[in-house]
């Protein structure tokens, strides 16, 4: 922080982006690796969002630059919503993120300060690479209403309205970049 506002003389934007997978069976999960993932995943996006807001707080509403004081966008995930076996970790890491960012944003509105949330699926990148393997994405695709895997730039694009004034009444809620994947299509044709 200390060298955003150095360089830029203020902080108007925080996108609190980190996603951490150890993934193992519940029972095979070691206490380390929960912990390692809860501690990147949610706890480092508590340290960063309360380390701009006291940053917001102390700059105070500067009109000239935008109409809010200023603007949080957490990353989460699909699995703040969809449970995911095997990765138990991970989504309680995300539905966590979705908790923390609206509460945040219903103590912190009436500052002007607005906060919300983009929800990715599946999303052509490193952190999936094992999923896109052969027959995998195939697969994966059956997931996806919208019949293609999401690029970087649909999600760069969601997080750059909504740290726009463009979406200045957006506050307290989560964007899900997925395709449909959050439709549940497995229940396409009644079930």
């Amino acid at each position: 922080f200390a060298q955003t506002i150095e360089h830029f003389g203020a902080l108007d934007i925080l996108v609190a982006n980190s996603g951490l997978q150890k993934d193992a069976s519940i029972v095979d999960m070691s206490l380390e690796d929960w912990n390692t993932v809860i501690n990147v995943n949610l706890t480092g996006q508590f340290l960063c969002a309360r380390a701009a807001l006291r940053q917001f707080i102390k700059q105070g509403m500067r009109p000239e630059v935008s109409r809010a004081m200023g603007k949080i966008i957490h990353m989460s995930s699909v699995h703040q919503l969809i449970p995911w076996a095997g990765h138990v970790n991970y989504a309680a890491s995300k539905g966590g993120v979705d908790l923390l960012m609206r509460s945040i944003a219903q103590e912190v509105g009436e500052l002007k300060i607005r906060v919300n949330s983009v929800a990715p699926g599946a999303i052509r990148t490193p952190i999936n690479a094992d999923a896109r393997k052969g027959d995998a994405e195939k697969e994966m695709l059956k997931l996806i209403p919208y019949g293609r895997i999401g690029e970087p730039e649909d999600v760069a694009n969601a997080v750059l309205w909504l740290a726009s004034d463009a979406s200045d009444y957006v506050h307290g809620t989560t964007l899900f970049i997925d395709g449909g994947m959050t439709l549940y299509p497995e229940f396409r044709g009644n079930g």
